[in-house]
């Protein structure tokens, strides 16, 4: 019966509603609701006003109500009447009320109608907006009315349908939106004075519209200055009055690197802290070792198919310490990029310890010569990278397993590969390593839980990668779930089970490399100490600021990607938002974010790819270039791969590229630029491109692109102008 009477009322409410709405546009209402109307009529509304003040003032309260509980057009130029007819004391008291209260009877209606079949419907997605608004709700709503750059009626409304108390919403509205509401009303009182074209040249008018115009500025600068004051109320005690530096930044690869770099380039005083070895995970653990392996591997799998190339197939042989040797050789030639020593010379005070932050503007630095000291800086740029994932697997411990960060260094005191290497993971890292030890000689099992390997890339990427990992010699075992791990007389094994109901299977290993996945580093250098909120990552905003305004975060600690690039591209808003973030501040930038997996076939992307369109419901045109067509793929004996570019329907805006193929990272770098300067296809078509490369592929997908779209119906006409031109 409750559910039945609910439903009765909500349906009455919803007729109310529309009929509301309706009556107003029926009767064409909004004609009485424009700036040109008000001026026509000012005279008579303050002859009817002057004669019965009372009446006219309730019938404006209820008119304006009304209106934002309906959320009809037309609310501004109520508010510009209301100072135009009332003046300033009186049009901004019945404003300011009439709009908070409509702006509620909106936040409820919206709520009683449809906020429970929202929140059944998406009440997982909402868990995390719901608890926000209850932590920071009348923060967040106060921001949104103090900077009106949501439109009022889709805030009442979107309000409506999350768990904000209607008191919190109801007060929060009527002290947010006074200052703009005194801003229009004064603005009316001005308006409705112009009669001639004279009055524009009016100092008070000039200063009542450029209110209107600096309001949003002013409103922004002063509650940013609230809420840090707010923040940092516990630590008042404790803030230098003078500081040992402009910027403190916290870790020393790629992030960490570029932040310090930039601070020195435009002469701030900067301090590098890094607890391990410089150059951070790139360098030393992931990036530089990998693709240095993953060239020997290339070449012993050319030797070994040398029958392609005209040549003889030979099996290769060759000293594994040697091997070894030559990986971290490149890491020896490349750390004088990231040392002490260049990063000193470029006039960054590089501090090798571990750093702990002690309140928003202290780092206590535990040297490794034993020595501790303190500093301050005006800024924080955290950027303390990210750790491989281990799970929790029973047993895994005893049996022992490598991470990316170990791989190197325990394969550095052998003397010869893993006989038996079990890959756990069947991401990029995974992939990479799992045929890069196949092709050097090492038996290798991947095991991945999900159905296929790369499950972010298109399927026909995956199976791209999985018939070359089977090709190279390695077993694949997708679908496959990890229960445990044992050691019995010796033998190491991980026992898996296959879906649902398969039996488990035990497999037998000699090193178990875990590839499935990297979680950034937010404990032990003072997070929780000085609660700064942290997730997944390091919570930010778009300017990479956390709740501490002069706290940035950059690279794998920050997220949303773990990339080296785009760590590097973090670093540069952190470091000038930190800098210079009193007079500019940048949003980050993530439009356009490139990606490499360096498996054979390499597979590059950027933007969407044809699963991710499809899964958003965006209607894209697919292109598709085979390699195999490729006069230089043809003669490399390179031809396994495509181009496959998603555009706008019908237009050659890029929206996103998949390239499967030898030097994919390096062809996507074309698109990379064209869609970060909105450069279409026809652009890339109208490019030279030399002859004979594999760059050559980006244009003949464009060509194909501009085949499908060639205008049949000109072309017909064009066909009869030749005809014509011959004679017939």
């Amino acid at each position: 019966m409750k559910a039945s009477g609910a439903r009765l009322s909500r349906l009455a409410l919803l007729t109310l509603a529309i009929a509301g709405i309706a009556v107003f546009f029926a009767l064409d209402a909004g004609q009485y609701l424009n700036l040109d109307y008000l001026q026509k009529s000012h005279v008579q509304f303050a002859m009817l006003y002057a004669q019965s003040p009372w009446p006219v003032r309730a019938a404006y309260f209820v008119i304006y109500l009304a209106v934002a509980a309906l959320s009809l057009p037309g609310a501004v130029v109520l508010t510009l009447a209301g100072g135009g007819v009332f003046g300033f004391g009186w049009g901004l008291l019945l404003v300011s009320f009439a709009s908070s209260l409509g702006a509620t009877v909106s936040f409820w209606v919206a709520r009683f109608l449809l906020r429970d079949i929202v929140q059944r419907q998406f009440g997982t997605r909402l868990v995390g907006i719901n608890q926000g608004l209850e932590r920071e709700g009348a923060w967040y709503l106060l921001s949104l009315r103090l900077i009106p750059a949501v439109p009022f009626f889709v805030i009442n409304l979107a309000m409506g349908l999350t768990n904000l108390r209607t008191w919190t919403f109801y007060w929060v509205s009527q002290v947010g939106m006074l200052a703009g509401t005194a801003v229009y009303v004064n603005a009316g009182t001005q308006l409705a004075q112009m009669h001639t074209l004279a009055d524009v040249a009016s100092p008070t008018l000039f200063i009542s519209l450029a209110l209107l115009g600096l309001f949003p500025l002013v409103a922004k600068r002063l509650l940013q200055s609230v809420k840090a004051q707010r923040i940092y109320q516990p630590w008042k005690a404790v803030k230098p009055k003078n500081f040992d530096r402009n910027m403190l930044v916290i870790g020393a690869g790629a992030g960490g690197l570029v932040s310090s770099y930039i601070a020195a380039a435009v002469k701030a005083e900067v301090t590098l802290v890094e607890s391990q070895k410089m150059g951070g995970d790139c360098l030393n653990y992931g990036c530089v070792p990998s693709k240095a392996l993953i060239r020997s591997a290339t070449l012993a799998h050319q030797m070994r198919h040398a029958g392609r190339y005209g040549l003889r197939d030979t099996e290769p042989h060759f000293d594994f310490k040697a091997l070894i040797g030559r990986i971290q050789n490149i890491i020896t030639e490349i750390a004088p990029h990231d040392s002490v020593e260049r990063y000193t010379a470029l006039g960054v005070d590089v501090q090798l310890g571990h750093a702990t932050i002690i309140n928003p503007w202290t780092v206590e630095i535990a040297l490794h010569d034993g020595t501790t000291t303190r500093l301050t800086a005006r800024s924080i740029v955290i950027a303390a990278g990210a750790s491989p994932v281990v799970p929790a697997l029973p047993g895994l411990s005893e049996t022992g397993y490598l991470t990316s960060d170990t791989l190197w260094d325990t394969l550095a005191a052998r003397d010869a590969l893993p006989a038996h290497l079990l890959v756990l993971g069947g991401g990029p890292i995974g992939c990479e390593l799992a045929q890069s030890f196949a092709r050097l000689g090492s038996r290798v099992t991947l095991v991945e839980a999900s159905i296929r390997v790369l499950l972010r890339e298109d399927p026909e990427v995956s199976e791209l990668v999985s018939a070359s990992l089977r090709a190279d010699g390695v077993t694949l075992l997708t679908g496959h779930t990890a229960l445990r791990c044992e050691a019995i007389d010796g033998i190491k094994s991980l026992w898996v089970k296959h879906g649902d109901d398969g039996q488990p299977v035990a497999i037998p290993f000699d090193d178990l490399l875990c590839a499935v996945g990297r979680r950034a580093r937010l404990s032990g250098y003072g997070l929780e100490a000085i609660g700064i909120p942290t997730d997944i990552t390091v919570q930010t905003n778009e300017y990479l600021q956390t709740v501490y305004p002069n706290i940035f975060a950059a690279g794998d600690v920050a997220g949303p990607y773990q990339f080296t690039h785009t760590a590097a591209h973090q670093a540069w808003y952190a470091a000038v938002n930190a800098l210079f973030g009193d007079f500019k501040k940048f949003k980050a930038d993530y439009s356009v974010i490139p990606a490499a997996t360096f498996t054979d076939p390499e597979i590059a992307r950027v933007g969407l790819n044809e699963q991710e369109a499809a899964a958003q419901g965006i209607a894209v045109d697919i292109t598709r270039f085979e390699l195999r067509e490729l006069d230089r793929a043809i003669a490399d004996s390179a031809t396994q791969g495509f181009v496959k570019v998603l555009t706008t329907a019908g237009k050659d805006r890029i929206l996103g590229v998949t390239i499967a193929g030898a030097h994919a990272g390096d062809l996507l770098a074309e698109y990379v630029l064209a869609m970060k300067h909105s450069l279409g296809l026809n652009k890339i078509l109208a490019t030279i491109h030399t002859y004979p490369t594999m760059a050559e592929a980006n244009k003949y997908a464009a060509g194909l692109w501009k085949r499908a779209h060639q205008p049949e119906t000109l072309l017909q006409w064009v066909k009869r102008y030749h005809a014509w031109r011959r004679g017939h």
